[in-house]
């Protein structure tokens, strides 16, 4: 099992992501707000207001969202698909996708045929 999270850096991207997951198969996440350190930096701290420029592909607040995922399969799909929504993850400003190993977990759900 892994822990995918995905920050979604365009938000009025968020529903479309979301039926992503559930295309994918994915039934259950958690949508977070988040900000990304370039805009407390550049917009909160006065010593960084100059980097702003070199901020270009950071937008101002993101969305985070996380699950638990079971398949491997299911997070290349997961993949692929928001690929298609945001665009290359591997273009700057698109947003970032990384899994961390789950190694216990209680309260899920079993989706039927799991």
């Amino acid at each position: 099992m892994k822990l995918l999270v995905f920050v979604l850096n365009r938000e009025e991207l968020l529903d479309r992501v979301l039926e992503v997951f559930i295309e994918a198969g994915v039934t259950g996440a958690t949508i977070l707000d988040s900000e990304g350190m370039g805009r407390i930096l550049t917009n909160e701290v006065p010593l960084f207001a100059d980097f702003r420029s070199f901020m270009k592909g950071n937008k101002p607040y993101n969305k985070t969202i996380v699950s638990v995922i079971e398949h491997e399969e299911t997070i290349k799909k997961v993949e692929g698909l928001i690929e298609q929504v945001c665009g290359s993850l591997s273009d700057p400003g698109s947003g970032i996708l990384f899994t961390i190993p789950v190694d216990y977990v209680k309260g899920l759900i079993k989706q039927e045929g799991q």
